[in-house]
């Protein structure tokens, strides 16, 4: 910490309650109040220095020579200040630090303390001694800290600027090239190894910097000050990437909201400060999303929600909602499940959770121009479908989330069906290489909704694809009584064709395979060679027929489901009345033959019809 001395003499004040008096034997003819503070001195050592005491000292007239009562309410820093000047003006041994070089910079221009009233008087002293903390990390910290007490007067003196241009250089240098303080509260425990020998440190392998080395120090700056030291490294050329982590670090440092708790503690003291209130949380909350740097991805989607959800609670103003809204539909296919199930925190609460949010955070998602993935086939082989791709695109991303997201919230019985065909319906039919999801969700909906009518169901089993459903999913749905009829007949026609597509497909690679092992077959076969493919052909026999009992028995389970529905009864009569009357033709066409027959032994001279 860098420090200077000024002055030779020994102290020469004592105070004695709320006055300060000087022991040098002479009675005071001067007494500057400050507040409650009275300082009992002599004009010649402070009109010798100040031009403003000397001003004022001429302007004032005492009356049978009392002693001179001078006002300096008005004086940067305060009593404590001028205790330091009047230490100064007499010679006393004083020393300036980081934490009293601000104040007193600001006192020496208000009393005019310039080199007309003396050389190395204290503005050049206090200048002087600026520019060596300009030069320390820590100490330009502290010392813009100590701005805030005299903030009009500093920013006068551009001495705020300058502490702010001197963090901001050495935020954005790399601190391996320069050999200052990095940080005031990790200077301990720098160096890997360190082992003391007669308390000196013995290592000489320094531990590596991180790029977060300068968040907790500047933490402790008010939000005004604060947010011109990140417009400062902005400028500086710093990563957006690290700009977003420092006001990370500062909101969750002081929106004790956004952590669930009820107390939070001084990170670089240890002490206990007070908790914000929530008017206070709200605007800190608000400045922040206004200067979070604008470039996709650099915050990671977990906070953008917390922050989202945050707001909700402090109820924020709309504009700062819709703001963190858009960023998280920017990088949604980032977020997690859990993030996005945010409670409705409305005064009509009908959902549990807040689904018009996340409506609007996915529509600003499928607004983005998103590269058009290729359209998946209209049969896929169910290997195709089980194995998955490992390179999905975003919109496949969102696809799944929308469709865990609709899973975990069709079971509300408040969900309105025109909600949850919006939400489904925003993810285009491509984006889904699986519908397993999209089904599951709507058959939780069917359960939870068992009112919807018959229109409504049609229209909600619209959403999804069955030539895209799994094994797995297509038996479930062939005995699922809550569908449709005619979804129930898509699904098993489209596993149908499945089946058949993968028999071909078998019986291609097959012949392909034996033709690749077998290259004379075409001049000719031998004997063994026609006794292994007649083999083979009977075991290819033998899995057709296995998987034609597998399509008898899926279309005997239908003809077991359909008959429960009222529609079947329909065509039971339809059908019987179309056998009986074939039966009837069939019997009247066997009469016609059977007396036709016997007028032909009648010619031939037997008994005839």
């Amino acid at each position: 910490m860098a420090f200077m001395k000024l002055g030779s003499k020994s102290e020469a004040f004592y105070r004695d309650g709320q006055s300060w008096h000087c022991i040098s034997g002479l009675q005071s003819d001067v007494t500057i109040e400050i507040g409650e503070m009275s300082f009992h001195l002599h004009k010649f050592p402070l009109l010798s220095r100040s031009g403003r005491l000397e001003k004022l000292m001429g302007e004032s007239h005492s009356v049978d020579g009392s002693v001179c009562a001078l006002q300096l309410g008005q004086l940067p820093g305060g009593a404590k200040a001028f205790e330091l000047v009047a230490k100064f003006c007499y010679g006393v041994k004083i020393e300036l630090t980081s934490m009293n070089v601000v104040s007193l910079r600001c006192a020496a221009e208000y009393l005019q303390m310039n080199e007309e009233y003396g050389e190395g008087n204290l503005i050049a002293q206090t200048e002087a001694f600026l520019n060596e903390v300009f030069k320390n990390w820590t100490d330009t910290i502290k010392a813009l800290e100590t701005c805030e007490e005299v903030l009009p007067h500093a920013e006068e003196l551009h001495i705020v600027s300058r502490c702010i241009h001197s963090l901001a250089m050495k935020a954005c240098a790399d601190p391996k090239l320069f050999n200052w303080p990095v940080s005031g509260s990790n200077e301990t425990g720098r160096t890997s190894g360190a082992s003391l020998w007669n308390g000196i440190c013995t290592s000489t392998k320094p531990q590596p910097v991180s790029v977060d080395w300068w968040f907790e120090d500047v933490s402790f700056l008010s939000l005004p000050l604060y947010k011109r030291l990140i417009q400062a490294v902005e400028e500086g050329g710093m990563t957006p990437e690290n700009i977003a982590g420092a006001l990370v670090f500062y909101a969750k440092k002081y929106i004790p909201q956004m952590n669930r708790q009820s107390s939070f503690k001084n990170l670089k003291s240890g002490s206990t400060i007070s908790i914000p209130s929530e008017a206070d949380q709200r605007a800190l909350l608000e400045e922040i999303v206004e200067i979070l740097p604008n470039q996709n991805g650099v915050i990671h989607t977990r906070f953008l929600l917390r922050l989202l959800r945050t707001a909700m609670v402090l109820q924020s103003s709309p504009s700062c909602r819709e703001n963190l809204e858009r960023r998280v539909g920017l990088q949604l296919d980032q977020a997690a499940l859990e993030d996005l199930l945010i409670p409705n925190m409305g005064y009509s609460v009908e959902t549990l959770y807040d689904i018009d949010c996340f409506q609007r955070i996915l529509d600003h998602f499928v607004s983005i121009d998103q590269p058009s993935a290729a359209a998946s086939p209209c049969i896929v082989e169910e290997s195709q479908l089980m194995e998955g791709t490992h390179s999905l695109t975003s919109m496949t991303m969102v696809a799944n989330l929308v469709d865990a997201y609709l899973s975990d919230v069709a079971a509300d019985v408040n969900l309105k069906f025109p909600k949850f065909q919006s939400l489904a319906a925003a993810v285009p039919d491509y984006a889904r290489p699986l519908s397993d999801g999209i089904y599951r969700a709507i058959d939780i909906y069917l359960k939870a909704h068992p009112w919807l009518t018959d229109s409504e169901r049609e229209q909600i089993c619209r959403l999804m694809n069955c030539q895209k459903l799994s094994l797995e999913a297509s038996t479930h749905a062939a005995q699922n009584e809550r569908l449709p009829l005619r979804v129930i007949v898509q699904v098993l026609f489209f596993e149908q064709m499945r089946l058949r597509t993968s028999i071909s497909g078998w019986f291609f690679v097959s012949d392909n395979l034996e033709n690749s092992q077998n290259p004379n077959s075409v001049l000719g076969l031998s004997k063994n060679d026609g006794l292994d493919r007649g083999s083979g052909i009977e075991d290819m026999r033998e899995r057709v027929t296995d998987l034609e009992k597998e399509c008898q028995s899926m279309k005997k389970e239908f003809h077991k489901l359909v008959k429960t529905k009222r529609s079947w009864n329909i065509f039971c009569r339809r059908k019987s009345n179309y056998v009986n009357a074939k039966s009837s033709e069939q019997s009247d066409t066997k009469t016609q033959q059977q007396c036709a027959n016997g007028h032909q032994h009648h010619e031939n001279g037997d008994l005839g019809c």
